[in-house]
């Protein structure tokens, strides 16, 4: 038995700043034309749903209406960021616990045959939250359940922008500390394949050991002033083919109709509400 899944990622729904609602549409549109078996969003699902509960509300109306069953992850537009980054939103105990009322789990297991798929709140990593401590035990207990089954990790943060060892500290990739700490856990049962969003970029690639998939956003790219092109700009989805053997294909969906959005020049997608009128 094969599975068809496919990745979507950023799609950035808000029923009040409906900037990338019609590239969402055309998405749902491609996959009733042709249903995959399933459909796994990594983050950022909604504009600014770290603040905004009808931003979470209206994006998990959009994704109920798609064409296969549908999982998702949180992004750090859904739950907030690292405070290690200075993060006007970090994620708090708050705002995990909307997401989970609102979507759903924010980490969560999903078996297949042949495979078990492991979605996981990068948001949360490193914050010292009660969350995070049940993540990590959650973690060791799919690993270790796992068996004979190839594994698939579905990330909103990739490891790394270039390597494990990066040391770095910026806005892209898990921060170093818990990204060696997810790494120590990993080891007990390596993942094939490592499927992430949030760069905004494609990219595919065999990297120590695992197989590292970025998946183009749905929504808007980010231009060369504010991020450089770690791989490709461009908007879609990604299609992993699961066979029942533990094996997999992968291969990029782009789609006739998708607006390639720049979001350096959408001021409006992020700009504060407007004050309301005096005396109001």
């Amino acid at each position: 038995m094969t599975i068809r899944l496919v990745q979507i990622t950023d799609t950035h729904l808000s029923p009040t700043r409906p900037l990338f609602l019609d590239n969402h549409r055309r998405m749902a549109e491609a996959l009733a034309a042709d249903p995959p078996d399933l459909i796994v969003n990594t983050g950022d699902i909604s504009l600014d749903g770290a603040d905004r509960e009808a931003d979470l509300v209206f994006a998990k109306a959009e994704h109920d209406a798609l064409p296969a069953p549908c999982l998702m992850i949180p992004g750090n537009h859904d739950v907030g960021d690292y405070a290690e980054l200075g993060a006007k939103q970090p994620a708090t105990s708050a705002r995990v616990a909307r997401w989970r009322a609102l979507i759903g789990p924010d980490f969560w297991v999903h078996d297949l045959p042949g495979w078990r798929l492991i979605g996981l709140d990068t948001q949360i990593l490193g914050s010292g939250l009660p969350e995070e401590q049940e993540q990590w035990a959650f973690l060791a207990d799919a690993l270790a359940g796992a068996g004979s089954r190839s594994v698939a990790l579905f990330l909103h943060k990739p490891l790394c922008v270039e390597r494990l060892t990066d040391t770095s500290i910026d806005l892209w990739p898990i921060l170093p500390a818990a990204r060696r700490r997810l790494l120590d856990a990993l080891a007990a049962k390596p993942p094939l394949l490592v499927a992430s969003g949030h760069i905004h970029q494609w990219r595919d690639r065999q990297l120590d050991g695992f197989r590292q998939v970025w998946a183009p956003p749905v929504s808007f790219i980010v231009g060369e002033e504010a991020q450089p092109s770690f791989g490709t700009k461009l908007v879609g989805a990604v299609e992993h083919t699961l066979h029942a053997d533990g094996s997999f294909a992968t291969r990029l969906l782009t789609l006739d109709g998708l607006k390639l959005h720049d979001v350096v020049r959408m001021r409006a997608a992020y700009a504060p509400d407007p004050e309301p009128p005096s005396g109001a």
